[in-house]
């Protein structure tokens, strides 16, 4: 569950499905289920979500950063498609014992040992952006 964060005055939960496959290491999935759409579904770099846990990272579409970058709290995700933004906000913990799930399918840094990423890198943006733009 994450809030999602409408104005300063109102949030509410919804829930987010995380996922990670071995098959396209780099990334992980976050399925935004808002109540009366479809569920949303967006791809984005899994040390993206590792590093916005502690410090303010990301540029464009994603950006991510913890509430209170001196301690481990709440991390704030805004996403953004044109004009359109969305953000959330999500305890660290769960984030954290997500990554550490994903670390021990694919240890951090050793991406590269799954075979030869350039070759299927188009086929995997292809994939990205066909999800994005079912969204």
């Amino acid at each position: 569950m994450m809030s999602f964060l409408v104005s300063e005055e109102l949030s509410f939960r919804i829930p987010v499905e995380l996922t990670y496959e071995a098959k396209d290491p780099y990334a992980v999935r976050m399925t935004f289920h808002l109540p009366g759409d479809a569920p949303v579904t967006w791809a984005f770099g899994r040390e993206l979500l590792l590093d916005g846990i502690n410090v303010a990272t990301g540029d464009g579409d994603v950006r991510i950063e913890p509430t209170h970058p001196e301690e481990l709290c709440d991390v704030r995700i805004r996403l953004q498609v044109g004009e359109d933004r969305a953000l959330f906000r999500s305890g660290a913990a769960p984030l954290v014992a997500f990554l550490d799930r994903t670390d021990k399918l694919v240890p951090l840094g050793q991406e590269w040992t799954l075979g030869d990423f350039d070759e299927h890198l188009e086929d995997a943006l292809g994939r990205i952006l066909a999800e994005e733009n079912a969204g």
